[in-house]
């Protein structure tokens, strides 16, 4: 200190005058003025952080003074996160280099920051302070933060107590915040800026809470609107309009009734003990508009409406905004056969209906729409009289039977058995097919029931009248096997009627069984024409063709071979039988009067 004092008193004593004349000379020697000189400097080290005075800026550069020999130039944009930077103020630098190739001190104030950022991050964290930082961009799920010089990440959800819906507004701006999290390892940092105004809400919350009552009504701001309902923002305490309380009529998305940042009044319909969960309501501030239903409608009267709802079993019909009726399927169509409802309505349709039921005091209200025309089945025994031929459209089968549908609401069955009178239908579906129209003629009449009992064979004459004479017993006929089974066998014969021979009936003159597709003569053994039944026979032909040969008769057992066999049969003898008996009787006995007379003739010579 001595020494700088004894150069300042030389430097003093020098005679400025005569040295610009070029006479004077310093007393002092040029490394001893060096050094003087030196000594009146500052003393910095690379790599080195150290404070400076901000004594000259512009948009570009910030000129700071460390005591050094020259000062340092630092960008601007080393100072973003501090936008009120301004002369005379103390900022940390690092010192890069004393001296570039210009000769000038090369400062980071950026890296003054890094170097100290983790020990200032740490203890606002520990200390839980505010600190400012700069938005520099946008990031997948928030923001990228300057704080000290550090990149901290700023999450979406951690910007606003509100949802935001727009992040690039606050890229480029100073935001205070707190630190929430550090991930040393990794070299994580997490801030927030809703910490801030949260610890500002919670004393308004806590207020507005304290005051809660079902039924009062408070303004509030829709704050986000999600399919199932609506949040509000009371100023600080959040609840939620459920989209079944928005309106008294249907509504198919809350968008329909409120948008984003509208205010609007609502009334506290319930909250929890702890007032967390807060219900609210937005049409509990108009009147039921039941209440405003016209008092004269009544049971009976026809109204006009929308089809707002369609289910299975029926659909609802909007009569004024808020006020519905359903229409069950059941009261859609006179038709017994129930579909959906969707077969008759869909969303939207305007209808006219009749109120079938009303009731005010629990807001119920059913409609009928087949009431708008006339019951089918009040004229019916005159409509399809019995006897009486008309077409209809098949509409369902069944193991039993065809449905078939005359017109709307009437509807008739026609039984199995009643679909042909010479065909074995296993299933109706082999016979016809669902939407086909089908001739039939009226069988039977149940009003009470409302049912048709209702035939197709009848159509035509019973073929089984003229089958009695050309199938008669004991009548041989030609017939294909069709089908063989283990209780015997279909023989299809002319005319496409069908007979059945039990297996020992099957048993051809060599022994042999017949087989499927085998073309064979057939005797008739049993006719029943009420139950459509011909019992053939193959065996009976030659067995007794064999025994009127032997000369012996031709025993008929009908009832006992009936109790046998599978197919039970009645064998009767025929005028036919006789006759052919008769016929084969006398030739034998020519042949046998033949012999005798060539023995005789013999015997003669």
């Amino acid at each position: 200190m001595a020494e700088q004092k004894k150069a300042t008193q030389a430097i003093e004593d020098f005679d400025w005058e005569e040295f610009e004349n070029g006479g004077a000379k310093s007393a002092m020697s040029k490394e001893d003025e060096e050094k003087a000189y030196s000594q009146t400097l500052s003393q910095v080290n690379t790599n080195e952080v150290v404070e400076g005075t901000v004594i000259s800026m512009n948009k570009r550069e910030v000129v700071v003074n460390i005591g050094y020999k020259s000062d340092g130039i630092v960008s601007m944009n080393e100072f973003r996160y501090n936008p009120d930077l301004k002369l005379g103020d103390k900022v940390e630098v690092y010192i890069e280099s004393q001296e570039d190739k210009k000769g000038q001190l090369v400062l980071s104030h950026k890296k003054a920051r890094s170097a100290k950022a983790w020990v200032r991050v740490n203890e606002a964290l520990a200390n839980d302070e505010v600190i400012k930082g700069f938005v520099k961009c946008r990031t997948k799920g928030g923001m990228i933060v300057d704080v000290f010089g550090i990149e901290a990440f700023l999450p979406g959800s951690q910007i606003d107590v509100k949802p935001i819906r727009d992040y690039d507004v606050f890229v480029g701006k100073t935001m205070e915040f707190k630190v929430v999290k550090i991930n040393s390892e990794f070299k994580n940092v997490v801030v927030s800026h809703k910490a801030l105004i949260e610890a500002e809400l919670e004393q308004q919350k806590k207020e507005i809470i304290s005051k809660l009552e079902k039924g009062q009504i408070l303004e509030g701001t829709v704050k986000n609107i999600c399919s199932y309902g609506v949040f509000i923002d009371l100023g600080g305490v959040d609840g939620l309009i459920h989209i079944t309380d928005l309106a008294w009529g249907r509504v198919s998305h809350p968008e329909e009734i409120l948008q984003l940042d509208q205010k609007i009044n609502v009334v506290i319909l319930d909250f929890d003990d702890e007032k967390k969960r807060i219900a609210l309501g937005l049409k509990q501030l108009t009147p039921h508009p039941w209440e405003a239903l016209d008092p004269n409608l009544k049971v009976g009267d026809k109204v006009k409406g929308t089809v707002v709802l369609v289910a299975d079993y029926g659909a609802f019909v909007e009569i004024v905004p808020g006020v519905e009726g359903l229409i069950h399927v059941s009261e859609m169509s006179w038709s017994q056969h129930l579909r959906s409802a969707q077969d008759f309505m869909k969303v939207g349709d305007e209808v006219e209906a009749v109120i079938l039921t009303l009731d005010r005091e629990e807001r119920k209200m059913s409609l009928g729409v087949k009431q708008l025309k006339e019951d089918p089945w009040k004229n019916i025994e005159s409509k399809y009289p019995v006897g009486s031929r008309h077409t209809a459209k098949v509409r369902n089968f069944t193991n039993f039977g065809v449905f078939v549908e005359l017109e709307e609401g009437v509807d008739g069955l026609i039984h199995i058995s009643d679909l042909s009178w010479t065909k074995k239908i296993k299933h109706p579906s082999e016979y016809t097919s669902l939407g086909a129209n089908i001739d039939i003629q009226v069988l039977e009449i149940d009003t009470e029931n409302r049912r048709l009992s209702l035939g197709h064979k009848q159509l035509e004459e019973n073929p089984w009248d003229k089958y009695e004479e050309t199938y008669s017993i004991d009548s041989i006929h030609e017939g294909t096997i069709v089908e063989l089974m283990d209780k015997g066998a279909v023989i299809a014969l002319e005319d496409g009627v069908e007979g059945f021979a039990t297996p020992k009936h099957l048993v051809k003159e060599d022994g042999s069984q017949a087989k499927v597709n085998e073309k064979l003569q057939f005797k008739v053994i049993d006719f029943n024409k009420d139950s459509k039944r011909i019992i053939l026979s193959h065996s009976r032909i030659f067995e007794d063709a064999q025994k009127i040969a032997n000369g012996e008769p031709v025993e008929k057992k009908a009832k006992k071979a009936a109790k046998k066999e599978e197919a039970p049969a009645i064998e009767k003898t025929t005028l036919g039988d006789i006759e052919g008996l008769a016929a084969l009787k006398a030739s034998l006995q020519e042949s046998e009067a033949k012999s005798a007379k060539k023995s005789s003739k013999k015997d003669a010579e």
